[in-house]
C-alpha cells in the first residue's frame, strides 16, 4: 500500500481539492504539466517550492485514484443526439442503449 505523505486536502486551501504539501498547487496542476511533456525536473525548476518526490508522489496518487476507478459496463447508458430542425431549434433525441 503507498503512503502519501506529501498529498494533502484542506477545505481552506483550494476548496478542498488534493495539494501538495499544503501548498496552493494541485495535484490536478503538476499532472496535467506532466501530461504537457514537462519532466519532474522541469516542474520543480518552474515551480520552486515543489521537489522531484513531489512530482512522483501527485503521479502515482493520481494513478492510484484512476485504478480504483471502475465502471459497470452492464448498466444502460444513455445516448444524447441532437439536431437543427427547420425552425432552427434544437432537437435532442434520448436513447438508451444497454452495456455500451
Amino acid at each position: 500500500m503507498t503512503v502519501f505523505d506529501r498529498i494533502t486536502q484542506n477545505p481552506d486551501v483550494l476548496a478542498g481539492r488534493a495539494t501538495i504539501r499544503g501548498l496552493w498547487i494541485s495535484v490536478a496542476h503538476v499532472v496535467n504539466l506532466v501530461a504537457n511533456g514537462m519532466t519532474p525536473l522541469q516542474i520543480v525548476e518552474e515551480l520552486p517550492d515543489l521537489e522531484e518526490e513531489d512530482v512522483r508522489q501527485a503521479l502515482a496518487y493520481a494513478a492510484a485514484l484512476a485504478q480504483d476507478e471502475l465502471h459497470d459496463r452492464t448498466w444502460p447508458c444513455i445516448i444524447a443526439h441532437g439536431c437543427l430542425d427547420t425552425t432552427g431549434f434544437v432537437l435532442i433525441y434520448l436513447g438508451v442503449y444497454p452495456g455500451l
